[in-house]
């Protein structure tokens, strides 16, 4: 798969990346990555992905853009209330990239789309913001033996990390699961964004962590967050790393 005239351009400072070169950034190119959530968290990974010049980017969300998304949901302008998230957050992708292809799907994930969804992409990004979607996607992405990487957010805090769990890691135990790190929405109650707030910063930050392991995976790059949780508090500045194992109690992030 070739470059186009000014892409060897326009990926300049890739290409002499060491870690990346050209062979990295065809990487990027030949990439199915699919965004479920054009959010808050999804904003940053959907600029920095098309950016970087990930060849294809599927968008899930079923949901409009509302005056007070633009606090923090930054592919989204004023002049975009109103509109599909989907349709808002591909246009933004077309004026910062035309080499990227974006497939959009304006549904809510359930039962009877997320298998067909997921297995069309080689890798997924969960910036989603209720624990029922986030659960459905993990479990179709375990079943289908893709890539995950998921983060959240609230308040000042969020957290990310990236899943593969059908695979035995190098202590002979498989890789854990999401319910290893988070309780399922039955057993308990979540609180919300809505109800708790969030400062506008923070799902950019997590965001632009999230796209980070994204490129990372893709390229074959350094270490990826797989049983390990990177938490981050805002409020001053704290940045930790948490191990985690298959069979944690998902007493893990709220």
């Amino acid at each position: 798969m070739g470059f186009e005239a000014d892409e060897t351009e326009r990926y300049a400072r890739h290409i002499v990346l060491r870690d990346v070169g050209g062979p990295g950034q065809q990487s990027f190119k030949a990439a199915r990555v699919l965004v479920v959530g054009a959010g808050g968290l999804g904003s940053p990974v959907l600029l920095y992905l098309a950016a970087a010049g990930i060849g294809t980017i599927g968008i899930v969300d079923d949901d409009r853009v509302s005056l007070s998304n633009l606090q923090r949901q930054v592919v989204h302008r004023t002049a975009d209330v109103g509109r599909l998230k989907v349709e808002s957050a591909a246009e933004a992708i077309a004026r910062i990239n035309p080499h990227v292809r974006v497939e959009t799907f304006p549904v809510r994930l359930d039962a009877s789309n997320v298998t067909e969804i997921v297995g069309a992409f080689d890798l997924v990004v969960d910036g989603v913001d209720n624990f029922e979607t986030r659960f459905l996607v993990a479990d179709a992405c375990e079943a289908a033996r893709k890539l995950l990487v998921t983060a959240g957010v609230l308040t000042f805090y969020g957290w990310v990390t990236v899943l593969k769990p059908w695979e035995i890691g190098p202590d002979g135990h498989a890789n854990p699961a999401l319910a290893d790190i988070l309780r399922r929405p039955a057993e308990g109650r979540m609180q919300t964004c809505a109800e708790v707030g969030i400062l506008g910063v923070v799902p950019g930050v997590l965001g632009t962590l999230a796209a980070t392991e994204v490129l990372k995976l893709v390229a074959g790059i350094g270490e990826p967050l797989i049983r390990r949780m990177l938490n981050v508090d805002l409020r001053d500045m704290s940045f930790d790393m948490i191990d985690y194992e298959r069979g944690d109690d998902g007493g893990g992030p709220p």
